[in-house]
């Protein structure tokens, strides 16, 4: 069995690697020249405004009275510059960006295991290619840019992490802050004669990151009057700006501004995703080289005429645009992997400039295409490369003969449309290169890990089936193993020499050649296979396929439309009906009919754009106190003397704890709401009430917690260097509670629910209350099947004790009914996954949900909780499932070999499913489904282990001291 489950976990673990090789190497290219226009530059310096977080219709739009939030650059928009929208890709965080802003290209998928803020590539960037750049911002932003910058003049100025504060009563001080350093800076400049030189070279940048309407948004949502006022003052900051810069420069007319923002903002306060509040975003430019403003007879966008804007020129862009944009107004080259496509709109300046322009952008462009082929073509044999025919060597020669002719006769139009073509087919070239060995690659994926499915089904049918081998079928199969060896091993053979004459990477080979050892290991059984399929009718083979086909595809659709989770479970409270349990168990199906459909509303829940609702996180609170209530009243009212008085007093202790949550969750709310920020005392008990380990909480870490005092020994140095292991209280608790049955997962329940209702703001409170309460009547009628299909055993649940599960379980060989409970665990594992929509996409997180445990902005420590607070419902699964395994004698090595086949089906379904093209939504969400069913199943196993853990162990505060005699 180990040998099987290695052999799995490499199967998967190349399976895993392969979308990363076959869908996402990095598109970048390194080995080009720089290409700038030999024209000189309209401005000798350009200032870069990004305001992040800002929506467009939040800035262009008029308030009630017809005046603009930001009258400056409205007046600019209106008298001195050219507008427009820029158009971002997903996902909608601040560094890609950043990215594609000022290096001209959407942002490398393998950024995201950094969590958005390593280089994992070195890029160029328009800082990179100036002659001095200077920024003041964020220090999530600003080092990235700095750190790959070739020299040493890209200067960076960040206040501190903390600021970053979610609960500040007024987050524009962090505006303020780059504003006042700015002129700060300009003052020091007077006097140093070093810097004042610096200043007064052509081809500067300088950067101003303006995070304030970020966080406000974050904190008050977008459309509070916290998010508004903070537009009002950037505007008030960039005129008091534009005029230190005219100031300095004594009104030279050489420098050009650009106002814009990295993305926009869900009316609910977060981003990541594609909703047009998030992807549409202000572009303002004006200054030296900068179009003035143009009349134009209409316009047919909507939002422009709500705007009341429609009069004049719009030039809307995407986010990639912008960097060939700013590179042509100060004169540098264009940043080498830029994808960019200049806006010749936004430029004024002679016809021969913008031609001029154009064509450096093409030949910036095409050069990436070139050094791509080359590439390509060196790691293929000739007979076999297949270039571009779109764009061959003579096609290229004869579009730039034709583009540097019509520039000489003065046709510019028809130039900068020459370039355009060459643009289009140079970008549709890269990406034929780069996806040059996709069908090769993914036939060689399908292949070997379909024969891995296959190869689990043999496993399951010779382990639970009575099939022998026969001799005469013994004989055939040794008479034939020389010639099935020598087979697979010629072409082992054949596909290494192809591929050493390739000279492919190394995975390559593993992808080629495990199909090969995976349908050796096939063959060795495959008569066990044959051997069930006969003994079985061809209607039975066929009703099963369909069954089986129309299931696993509804599992699939649920991860596109939530939805099919509600069909599902109303499918699942009629199921007892449909297989007449109800008729020996029926109040048991009428709580199971009832709280499937109850469950089932929660897929219909909005995803996003949740309201906060405290009244619901109360009741969730309240509704779980009062089945602890109840509970004492039935140990109570019967007297039950098997409980210790011990265990009692667990147990009241949790429900003070779980009340101690709703108070905490109310008391935080308001000192929020009335903008008094995060009480201490709240912070201190919620992370006692979690208690992770010190090295996860960030910035603002709490003290030991009670968890680590009570259950962890006390090292002489513990008060002045606590440990960083310490378990998590929500999990601790538990083991101190007996391990009957239903007391334990009791529980279990109160624990995690104390710990669920501090990360929740709204609905999703009830969400494990209904689900634990459907897990426990699930418990209940999986007993009643026992009967319903005759198996002669049946435990009585109540004197089931976790800790003696092992003597009680013994090992049986699965029906299929098994079959039905590994599909119910699938089920209801993925319904924890998107029942609230708390992973369903990525702008469903809401920074409030965290506000109980911290404000300071942390990415990874509010990704580590928003993960236990997902992880949490399948805790509660788990749990049931594992009581429902020990009551009914499943195999857990059978029962996992099911699931197993399940999601791999599933997984090679995602396979195909997989994009790295559109909107970086459709791709990010593509990953993320063949990820999350690609690692379900270990993820199971490993859950699996850790609910073991929970139920069976018990941790005894006071023992007893042995006196012994002398």
């Amino acid at each position: 069995m180990l040998v099987f489950f290695l052999a799995g976990l490499a199967v998967h673990l190349v399976f895993f690697a392969s979308i990363f090789d076959i869908y996402f190497t990095s598109p970048l290219v390194h080995g080009m020249t720089p290409h700038s226009t030999s024209l000189r530059s309209p401005a000798k310096r350009l200032v870069l405004f990004v305001a992040d977080g800002l929506r467009a219709d939040t800035f262009f739009e008029l308030v009630e009275n017809g005046t603009s939030r930001a009258p400056y650059l409205r007046n600019i928009i209106e008298t001195r510059g050219s507008w427009g929208v820029s158009h971002t890709r997903v996902p909608t965080e601040s560094r890609p960006g950043h990215v594609a802003l000022i290096a001209g290209f959407y942002e490398d998928v393998s950024a995201v295991a950094k969590g958005w803020k390593e280089n994992p590539v070195e890029f160029d960037s328009v800082f990179n290619e100036s002659k001095f750049t200077w920024s003041w911002g964020s220090p999530d932003i600003l080092p990235m840019f700095a750190k790959g910058a070739s020299g040493d003049h890209v200067f960076t100025h960040c206040y501190s992490a903390e600021s970053e504060d979610f609960a500040t009563a007024d987050a524009t001080k962090l505006d303020t802050w780059v504003f006042e350093h700015l002129k700060a800076f300009f003052s020091s400049a007077r006097s140093n004669q070093t810097l004042f030189k610096k200043l007064n070279e052509e081809k500067i940048v300088f950067f101003l990151h303006l995070l304030g309407l970020d966080t406000n948004g974050h904190a008050h949502k977008p459309g509070s009057r916290e998010y508004k006022e903070n537009v009002k003052k950037v505007d008030e900051g960039i005129k008091e700006m534009a005029l230190l810069f005219e100031d300095f420069y004594g009104n030279d007319d050489k420098t050009a501004y650009i106002f814009t923002s990295d993305h926009g903002m869900t009316d609910w306060g977060s981003h990541g995703a594609g909703h047009p509040s998030e992807t549409l975003t202000p572009l303002v430019a004006w200054g030296a080289g900068v179009h003035y403003p143009r009349k134009v007879q209409e316009q047919y966008e909507q939002d422009s005429k709500a705007w009341k804007l429609e009069h004049l020129k719009r030039i809307d862009v995407n986010q990639a645009d912008v960097a060939p944009l700013m590179a042509s107004l100060i004169g540098i080259p264009y940043p080498l992997n830029s994808v960019g496509v200049l806006p010749v709109a936004y430029l004024n300046n002679s016809e021969l400039f913008r031609a001029e322009s154009m064509l450096t952008n093409a030949l910036q462009i095409l050069e990436q295409f070139k050094v791509k082929m080359a590439q390509k073509k060196e790691t293929t044999l000739s007979f076999l490369f297949s270039p571009f025919s779109l764009l061959s060597e003579s096609k290229q020669l004869d579009i730039l003969r034709k583009t540097r002719s019509q520039i000489h006769r003065e046709n510019y139009k028809e130039a900068m449309a020459l370039c355009e073509t060459l643009i289009d087919l140079a970008l549709r070239g890269l990406t034929y290169y780069h996806t040059y060995d996709r069908f090769f690659l993914g036939i060689c994926v399908f292949v070997g890990f379909s024969g891995w499915i296959f190869y689990v089904i043999v496993v399951i049918l010779k382990t639970n089936t009575g099939i022998t081998k026969k001799s005469s079928r013994l004989n055939k199969v040794k008479s034939s193993v020389s010639v099935t060896q020598y087979a697979f091993c010629a072409m082992g053979i054949f596909i290494t020499i192809f591929l050493i004459s390739l000279s492919c990477p190394w995975t390559y080979y593993v992808y080629c050649l495990l199909p090969i050892l995976v349908w050796y290991a096939v063959s060795e059984e495959w008569h066990i296979l044959i051997d069930y399929l006969q003994s079985m009718s061809p209607l039975l083979i066929v009703g099963f396929l369909t069954v089986t086909f129309m299931s696993i595809e509804i599992l699939v659709l649920s991860f596109f439309y939530r939805s099919v989770l509600t069909v599902g479970l109303i499918a699942f409270a009629c199921w007892p009906v449909v297989m007449q349990i109800w008729t020996q168990a029926k109040i048991t199906t009428l709580n199971w009919f009832f709280l499937c459909l109850l469950l089932a509303v929660f897929p219909l829940m909005p995803v996003v754009g949740k309201e906060p609702n405290i009244t619901l996180v109360t009741t969730a609170g309240l509704l779980a106190l009062l089945i602890s209530l109840a509970y004492l009243w039935v140990i109570y009212s019967r007297k039950n003397t098997s409980i210790e008085n011990m265990d009692i007093m667990m147990h009241i202790c949790q429900m003070l704890i779980l009340a101690l949550a709703i108070y905490i969750v109310n008391t935080t709310n308001s000192s929020l709401a009335d903008k008094h920020g995060l009480p201490i005392i709240n912070q201190f008990v919620s992370w006692t009430t979690l208690g992770p380990s010190q090295d996860v909480m960030g910035p603002n870490p709490s003290p030991p917690t009670l968890s680590y005092w009570l259950c962890d020994p006390v090292p002489s140095n513990a008060a002045k260097d606590p440990p960083s292991h310490r378990n998590t209280s929500s999990l601790v608790v538990p083991l101190f509670s007996t391990t009957a049955l239903f007391q334990r997962l009791l529980s279990i329940f109160l624990s995690l629910m104390s710990t669920y209702l501090l990360l929740s703001t709204g609905y999703e409170a009830l969400f494990p209350l209904v689900l634990s309460s459907l897990m426990y009547t699930w418990i209940y009628i999986e007993q009643e099947t026992l009967v319903k299909y005759g198996l002669s055993f049946k435990y009585m649940l109540n004197g089931i004790d976790f800790s003696l599960s092992s003597e009680i379980t013994q090992s049986r060989q699965l029906n299929l009914d098994d079959i039905r409970r590994s599909f119910f665990l699938v089920f209801f594992i993925i319904t924890a996954f998107f029942g609230t929509g708390n992973i369903a996409s990525i702008n469903s997180f809401d920074p409030a949900s965290v506000y109980c445990f911290l404000t300071v902005f942390s990415p990874f420590v509010m990704g580590g909780l928003m993960m236990w607070k997902i992880l949490i419902p399948f805790i509660l699964v788990m749990c049931a499932f594992e009581t429902v395994q020990i009551s009914t004698q499943i195999s857990s090595k059978s029962l996992f070999l099911i699931v197993l086949v399940i999601t791999d089906i599933m997984s090679l379904h995602f396979f195909f499913l997989v994009k790295d093209y559109g909107s970086w939504l459709d791709i990010g969400t593509s990953i993320s489904h063949f990820v999350i069913v690609m690692s379900m199943t270990i993820f199971l196993m490993l859950l699996s282990g850790l609910v073991h853990y929970l139920t069976t162990k018990k941790i005894i505060p006071w023992r007893k001291l042995k006196h012994h005699s002398t």
